[in-house]
């Protein structure tokens, strides 16, 4: 699937700043730098006591953003992952920095997942109309699915110290449910090594709070409720981000429907299916926003008691899961979830 299309779809998210407009208290004054990238929109808040040119901070994080950008674009036929998948089996390709972080994250989440996750299924993607602009009207032929199955699989990769290489021919990487996550941590890593303690940084719905916001308390997040487009409506839950992130995937935006079934975007990368498991959406909340993001994704296509097991063995790690039933939404979280709702 295109890079932003992925982004604006794959993780299509629940979660909107929460915020009360009062009035600035000693802590320092509230500036905010907003913008676009990866196909959605980003909005930055930081509290500083001191006086900051805003039109300096705006060209570097937009900077640094096209810097990701310039990595991991699949628009951009030059940028590194682009040129990945135009490399043969066989050859090992040098990594950059970025590339090699957002990688590394990855395979992590491949692993943890037994594959839930996976970056390669773009074949897939494609094939159930997904990644094109195209919409079906005939599910893909089972041989179709096949031979697409043939040509994804993680574990097809070597990732090396500073090099990848892929094991077999016509594997392709599309990072795209990972890639907002890591633009968040990057540019809170920006802002710490500027001196800013107090922040959030959000790109697309994925967010990273850091200290206190402006009245000296922990930056709040609303979470609402799945397929919910009306505004000022109530919040589903309140989440206090402590140095810590939030990313939200959900399947009920974008699917389509033939001869009465409903199919989602969330393919499963070991069926080569749309995933039928009732999971409309699914919050991580962990210490750094890459893997929250690719996380997020991954249970989105596990089934939610394997996904709770899942979670609740990581240290620092919690999640939220709702589910659609024929009687409404039903929810499952973590063990320590209510540790991070608002008081």
């Amino acid at each position: 699937m295109a890079f932003r299309h992925f982004c604006m779809m794959l993780c299509i998210t629940f979660l909107i700043l929460f915020s009360a407009s009062l009035s600035f208290s000693a802590s320092g004054r509230e500036h905010i730098v907003q913008g676009r990238t990866m196909g959605t929109i980003y909005t930055i808040k930081f509290i500083s006591p001191q006086k900051q040119s805003m039109a300096l901070w705006q060209k570097k994080i937009d900077a640094r953003l096209q810097q990701i950008n310039a990595g991991l674009s699949m628009y951009d036929p030059e940028s590194d992952i682009s040129r990945f998948n135009r490399t043969a089996a066989g050859r090992p390709f040098r990594l950059s920095k970025d590339f090699s972080q957002v990688l590394r994250t990855a395979d992590r989440v491949y692993r943890l997942t037994s594959g839930a996750w996976d970056g390669t299924i773009k074949p897939l993607v494609d094939l159930w109309g997904f990644g094109t602009q195209d919409i079906i009207t005939v599910l893909p032929d089972p041989a179709a699915i096949q031979k697409a199955l043939s040509r994804t699989g993680f574990h097809h990769l070597t990732l090396n110290k500073n090099t990848l290489l892929k094991k077999i021919p016509g594997i392709t990487l599309d990072l795209g449910s990972i890639a907002k996550g890591y633009g968040v941590d990057a540019i809170a890593l920006l802002l710490t090594e500027a001196g800013i303690e107090n922040f959030l940084v959000e790109i697309g719905g994925e967010l990273y709070g850091s200290g206190v916001n402006r009245h000296r308390k922990p930056w709040s997040v609303g979470i609402t409720p799945p397929g919910s487009t009306e505004k000022g409506q109530r919040f589903y839950k309140i989440i206090t981000l402590d140095n810590t992130a939030i990313a939200t995937s959900g399947n009920y935006r974008n699917f389509f429907t033939i001869q009465g079934k409903t199919y989602s975007h969330i393919i499963d990368p070991k069926t080569g299916f749309p995933v039928d498991n009732q999971v409309v959406s699914a919050s991580v909340i962990a210490g750094n926003c890459t893997f929250a993001d690719a996380l997020a994704t991954a249970l989105m296509v596990m089934d939610p008691a394997d996904s709770l097991a899942l979670v609740n063995r990581l240290e620092n790690v919690e999640c939220l899961i709702i589910r659609k039933t024929p009687t409404g939404f039903t929810e499952s979280a973590s063990r320590g979830f209510h540790t991070v709702l608002l008081p």
